[in-house]
């Protein structure tokens, strides 16, 4: 399977909408900014029928470097992104479960 790219996603948008590739390039960038910025500042961002993007804080806690698993190391609590997907996508997602199924072997 491939990955999508931001440069894909230019080609496609440019050629779909009729735009030229620098100016749909131009909306995605300011998009994923805007996204970036308003998690930055605390805010979730809610994408109607995709999902939501909140900042959530994980909890501190005892971890153990696998080279010295004498050492204990603390790793503190963090700000980190947490998706959630909105129920049109969870549907469209999950019906490639049965072809994931089927390259698995399961």
């Amino acid at each position: 399977m491939a990955n999508l790219t931001k440069r894909d996603m230019v080609v496609k948008i440019s050629e779909e909408v009729g735009i030229t590739q620098q100016q749909a390039f131009a909306v995605i960038q300011k998009t994923l900014e805007h996204i970036t910025d308003s998690l930055a500042e605390g805010n979730n961002v809610e994408l109607r029928n995709f999902g939501v993007f909140e900042v959530r804080l994980t909890k501190s806690r005892v971890g153990r470097n696998p080279n010295k698993p004498e050492t204990d190391v603390v790793i503190p609590a963090r700000a980190t992104v947490k998706f959630k997907p909105g129920k049109i996508m969870r549907q469209r997602v999950l019906l490639r479960t049965a072809q994931l199924s089927k390259a698995d072997g399961i």
